[in-house]
């Protein structure tokens, strides 16, 4: 074969091989994946200017900042899952709430799950947490030692309910501190409301001497009886964040939630007579906000510890508090889309009547 045969045909392989990579990195190629899987594989946030897009449980998440893996008063837990990540203001609050439980008598946070570096839909366990707002705090003090990475990841968690009994507090687990913590969250501005379980809101009904108003921002939700979730309110000005309905008004210590304690929450849905099994369909990028294409596809810092919080608000080179030991770099979508919604239930609740146990 002569000499410029063979190189036209290198130069004309070549060209199609680039054509090929260009495709493979286009916005359509990653179309074909469901958008937890591009959020999910970013070990690192997109480095732009914090903003929050879309909404609590279809969103994502610019310019995310970690919290330290350790802190005067928390430790962040399961590592491995790198969801330490959340809007500056998400992760000042926790440093501030931290400080101030510990002078409720709580020895400190342990912090679970908060966003992904870019936020997005996760590839488990969540359906909301997808714009740096939201934050999962276990009910389980702090140990009084630094943990190990593989003690964050093996310890259990602990419920407050009694599992005996239908929704039911546990009182040899849940004590007055726990109370107190739930409603220390509850009572920050920024915060628009705190899931709990449907029995732990019940138990803080029947109990809480403090001011009842806040009591409204404690939503009941399936699940939540090993740990309480903080959701703050859009940053101010943020024009990309959709925000939630206000709560309703009142203690929320009402027919609302005398319904979780009927059977309706409870039953499996009926499945409609010959009807065809639906096939499970992935949230896409084009799902999603247009500014979330320009987040994942953004470029990233040259480290975490770039990203890592340094208190009041901002990211610096160096750690806050963590001395880098233990540092790495089902049902609950159900859940979560009650969580997303959040709305109002019926007017007409029936009463709670008697249930078997469970």
């Amino acid at each position: 074969m002569p000499a410029h045969s063979f190189f036209s045909r290198l130069v004309t392989c070549l060209a199609a091989a680039g054509l090929a990579l260009t495709a493979l990195a286009s916005p359509l190629a990653a179309e074909e994946r469901p958008a937890k899987e591009l959020f999910g594989a970013k070990r690192l946030p997109a480095r732009m200017a914090t903003a929050s897009y879309g909404s609590y449980a279809k969103g994502c998440i610019a310019g995310a900042v970690a919290i330290p893996t350790d802190g005067p008063a928390w430790q962040a837990m399961r590592l491995s899952r790198n969801r330490r990540w959340g809007h500056p203001q998400m992760i000042a609050l926790l440093e501030q709430f931290s400080q101030d439980a510990q002078q409720l008598g709580w020895p400190g946070l342990l912090l679970g799950d908060i966003s992904q570096p870019r936020g997005g839909p996760m590839l488990s366990g969540h359906a909301s947490h997808q714009v740096g707002l939201d934050a999962d705090i276990w009910f389980t003090p702090m140990p009084d030692h630094r943990m190990s990475a593989q003690e964050r990841e093996k310890l259990p968690f602990t419920s407050m309910l009694d599992k005996s009994k239908f929704l039911t507090v546990d009182s040899r687990r849940w004590t007055s501190t726990h109370a107190r913590l739930v409603m220390k969250a509850a009572s920050y501005p920024q915060v628009e409301r705190v899931f709990v379980n449907p029995a732990i809101k019940r138990k803080l009904c029947e109990t809480w001497q403090g001011d009842r108003s806040l009591l409204g921002k404690v939503r009941p939700i399936y699940g939540h009886d090993e740990h309480f979730h903080i959701r703050i309110k859009c940053p101010q000005g943020a024009a990309g964040c959709k925000p939630q309905a206000k709560v309703p008004a009142g203690d929320g210590c009402d027919a609302s939630l005398a319904w979780w304690f009927t059977k309706e929450p409870w039953e499996k849905p009926k499945p409609k007579p010959d009807a065809k099994p639906v096939k499970p369909r992935y949230v896409m990028l084009s799902d999603l906000p247009k500014a979330c294409g320009t987040v994942l596809a953004s470029a990233s810092p040259s480290s975490e510890q770039e990203m890592t919080y340094q208190g009041n608000g901002g990211a610096s080179s160096a750690l806050a508090f963590s001395d880098g030991d233990g540092a790495t770099t089902s049902a609950a979508g159900t859940i979560e889309s009650v969580i997303a919604a959040d709305t109002m239930l019926p007017a007409l609740i029936p009463i709670p009547i008697p249930r078997p146990l469970h």
